[in-house]
């Protein structure tokens, strides 16, 4: 059967492969008698065989599937039989039987599998030569003049055939003697003292690439110190390789600059300019008055139709260009960036021209046009949910944005939030449809500078584009787990030390205020928890009275669980207990009062962010982020001003009767891309965390702690599933203090828009550092590698241009809840599966 079926396989790929026509099956490239099928070489190629998921050719099988001519056999069909055309005729009219042929019932779906498909990749000779050819250029380009090429085509049984190129390089040409010819004796000097960093050197192999960087690399040099108009094509070489024993002698030339006026042109030296004169053009959108406004401030002029509606320094802040200073291609990059980052114009336009009153002719008055954008902006959003705690969900969002509110860019960002939604947990007593309500409001305002009351312009200088940003938000719940009511107020500084690559943020203060409303309701959300405690209630014998009335196997909450609880821990109990159930029925008090306990978290944190990514379609780079917090600190200088706590930690200090968060923690996240070319990516994703309570905590709070589980993570549990350690999940929400976790995943196009990936993800949390003693739980060096959980799977997303959405399958390969023995495979079914749905991808 399975050589039948490799039989089947193998003829229907070349279904519509023409007779005396060849399926291209591979290029087969060798170099030297070495083989050489990377990405650079198949680049070369003017024809590459079919495409393939994992060896399977899912598009070329789509085309295949297709009917060739479906008009053409559908007026075959039409023909065929006596009276069937004159029959169709009666019910439609001639002009319609002849349009169905084109319909979507007959040509419809042959027409979709051929767009969506790939025809049969046929060998072409004409394209073998092309492909020859550039290997040849490749080579030659490297150094090799004297290279040869070759190609020979193998043709194999069922229509298919190979295609082998060779290539004998012969002996690469060195670069021997550089010399330079430069006739502006400027521009002379300034290459003399950048040559030590030049792209071509003495004994290196020739390459043309070095050739096209270090013409880069002059214009890019000369143009950051003056050279307005001097352009790439100003730099050429001459390189002699005539009987020089495979030596490459190269001249550098650059000539003088030819100048074209009126009809005639003229050469001349090039110059070296400097900005005379900087002017700053914007407008007033609300004055009526069309009169010119016009200040002068540091040596800028800055110009308004109307009245100036902005503070001079918030516009030359956001200039790099100033008077006096020399031309730069830099400064001009950097203004723009500058001005944007303000978000209160549309793209700036900055525009030079010689100053004619320098009769030198070596000055440059620089024009920068701004044009504002509105002064309010109105968002209002809305969305549908479903998720595993709202059945159904309506959300939605009123806000507005003010521009310039101060007169220096400032941004006023004021909004309100709310969510309506109906869920069936049995938590939940209100009976209506809409049972739950969430609604908050937020307000934050945005300085294009640092906020401080100390000058930090030589710590953090203005091309480093600094902002800051100063928000709170407030927001409750109502009939949503405990029903938290929730403060948040950050005073956060970003800035970019290294142009686009290197982005800085500092939140000094990020101030978090938990308050849970309906702390009683704890047993009601935390299942887990209920049960275990109900079944040692049952075990023990508790007194009826603790029991519900219509139901004497399931205890009372509150009244029940309560009373339960102090009577394991005074050894009030009818029965005796013994230690190891007594130790988890602490466990369970211990994690309700820590998940019930009101919460106040006074943090300040530090993330670093580097990247090599050049722009949304780049597939190649990586993403370095490190992330430093600590909790409590400032609170803690405070010492013996504050009072002692009256809540569970004995000796511990608050801020009004609530206990504040005291801890460390620090992350490190590594995302790395590989492009496989022909739309494959291979991409990867590292990540640590560890939060370490000290002082006045003994554990992390809740909102601050890590998790397991979800669709950004390990794909095959759901969120909060997954551990701590080999503790198999056992309560509803599952969080630890430390965490590991790495992915992977080889994504690629199916077709069109439709693209797959097949997945690995590697990671659990622990316990460390805390009040946790359970070895199940904790983390205990070496060993606790053997607790991470591996899931694989399968994905699909559609890329609908401005977001990608993401199903995910993901399967328990290795699940280190189970007993040992029964942790590999034991889940890998689709009846434990779980689905992800998610926006964008994961990493």
């Amino acid at each position: 059967m399975l050589l039948l079926g490799l039989v089947f396989y193998s003829c229907s790929l070349v279904k519509r492969v023409p007779e005396n026509k060849h399926l291209l099956e591979k290029n087969d490239i060798t170099v030297n008698g070495e083989d050489k099928n990377d990405d650079d070489h198949n680049a070369q190629m003017y024809q590459l065989p079919n495409t393939n998921i994992l060896g399977y050719h899912v598009r070329l099988h789509l085309f295949n599937l297709a009917t060739p001519n479906a008009d053409s056999s559908y007026h075959a069909w039409l023909e065929r039989k006596p009276g069937r055309h004159e029959f169709m005729q009666s019910l439609l009219s001639e002009k319609q039987v002849q349009r169905l042929g084109n319909s979507f019932i007959v040509s419809g779906f042959s027409n979709f599998l051929k767009k969506t498909g790939e025809p049969p990749v046929l060998v072409d000779l004409a394209r073998v030569k092309k492909s020859r050819n550039r290997l040849y250029a490749y080579y030659y380009k490297k150094g090799y003049f004297r290279a040869k090429t070759a190609y020979t085509v193998d043709t194999l049984e069922n229509k298919r055939a190979i295609v082998h190129y060779t290539v004998d390089t012969g002996k690469p040409y060195i670069v021997d003697s550089i010399s330079t010819s430069i006739e502006t004796p400027v521009l002379d000097s300034l290459y003399n003292t950048s040559k030590a960093d030049a792209m071509i050197k003495k004994g290196k192999q020739y390459n043309e690439a070095d050739f096209t960087g270090e013409r880069d690399r002059i214009t890019t040099y000369f143009r950051n110190r003056g050279a307005y108009t001097f352009q790439q094509n100003n730099v050429s070489y001459v390189v002699d390789t005539v009987n020089t024993d495979y030596k490459a002698n190269v001249d550098i030339v650059i000539d003088n600059e030819s100048v074209r006026q009126g009809d005639s042109t003229f050469i001349r030296p090039f110059k070296l300019y400097k900005i005379s004169q900087v002017n700053i053009y914007t407008q007033n959108p609300t004055s009526a008055d069309q009169s010119i406004d016009s200040v002068s401030y540091n040596g800028f002029r800055l110009f308004s139709t109307g009245k100036l509606n902005y503070r001079p320094k918030a516009l030359t802040d956001a200039v790099f260009i100033a008077p006096g200073s020399t031309y730069a291609d830099f400064r001009r990059v950097l203004t723009s960036r500058g001005l944007t980052n303000l978000k209160v114009f549309n793209y700036p336009t900055i525009q030079y021209v010689e100053d004619s009153t320098d009769v030198s002719g070596q000055s440059l008055i620089t024009n920068i046009y701004l044009n504002p954008r509105k002064k309010f902006r109105f968002n209002v959003s809305a969305d549908f949910l479903h998720s595993n705690i709202q059945d159904f969900g309506i959300q939605g969002s009123l806000g507005v944005s003010i521009r310039n509110i101060f007169r220096g860019a400032e941004i006023l960002e004021i909004s309100t939030r709310g969510n309506i939604g109906s869920s069936r947990d049995v938590a939940i007593k209100d009976n209506a449809f809409f049972n739950i309500l969430e609604y908050g409001a937020d307000a934050k305002i945005t300085f294009p500078r640092i906020f401080f009351p100390f000058n930090t312009e030589r710590v953090i200088p203005k091309n480093m584009i600094p902002s800051t940003i100063l928000s709170v938000g407030l927001g409750r719940q109502r009939n949503i787990g405990l029903d938290k009511e929730n403060f948040t107020g950050i005073l956060s500084y970003n800035w970019t030390p290294l142009r686009n690559r290197h982005t800085a943020k500092l939140d000094l203060l990020n101030i978090q205020y938990i308050r849970n409303v309906n702390a009683g309701n704890y047993f009601n959300v935390y299942t887990s928890s209920y049960n275990a405690l109900n079944e040692f209630a049952i075990k023990y014998n508790a007194p009826a009275q603790y029991f519900e009335p219509e139901n004497p196997q399931e205890l009372i909450i509150e009244q029940g669980t309560t009373s339960f609880i102090t009577d394991v821990a005074n050894n009030a109990l009818p029965s005796p207990i013994t230690a190891d159930d007594k130790q988890a029925i602490a466990r369970i008090e211990e994690r309700r009062q820590r998940l019930t306990e009101n919460n106040l978290i006074f943090a300040s944190n530090f993330t670093y962010t580097t990247t090599t990514r050049e722009n949304l379609t780049d597939n190649t780079f990586f993403i370095f982020k490190t992330k430093v917090e600590s909790a409590g600190a400032l609170l803690s200088l405070l010492g013996g001003s504050l009072k002692e706590n009256k809540g569970i930690d004995v000796g511990a200090r608050s801020v009004f009767n609530v206990q504040y968060s005291q801890y460390i923690k620090g992350e490190l996240d590594f995302i790395k891309h590989f492009d496989l070319g022909r739309q494959k990516v291979l991409a990867m994703r590292a990540f640590f965390g560890l939060a370490v309570p000290y002082g006045n905590s003994n554990s992390i709070p809740f909102t601050r702690s890590y998790f397991g589980g979800g669709s950004n993570d390990n794909r095959a549990w759901q969120s909060y599933s997954l551990g701590p350690g080999r503790s198999g999940g056992l309560n509803d929400f599952n969080e630890a203090n430390l965490k590991m976790a790495y992915s992977a995943e080889l994504r690629f196009n199916i077709f069109g828009k439709l693209n797959g990936a097949i997945f690995g993800d590697l990671g659990n949390i622990w316990n460390v550092f805390d009040q946790e003693t359970d070895p199940a739980y904790t983390f205990n060096g070496f060993s606790s590698f053997e607790d991470l959980a591996f899931g694989t799977g399968i994905g699909f997303r559609y890329d609908f241009n401005f977001f990608v959405v993401r199903f995910d399958v993901g399967f328990k390969t290795y699940n280190p809840g189970n007993p040992e023995g029964n942790r590999w495979f034991r889940e890998y079914n689709f009846s434990n599966s779980v689905l992800n749905v998610g926006i964008n991808y994961p990493f």
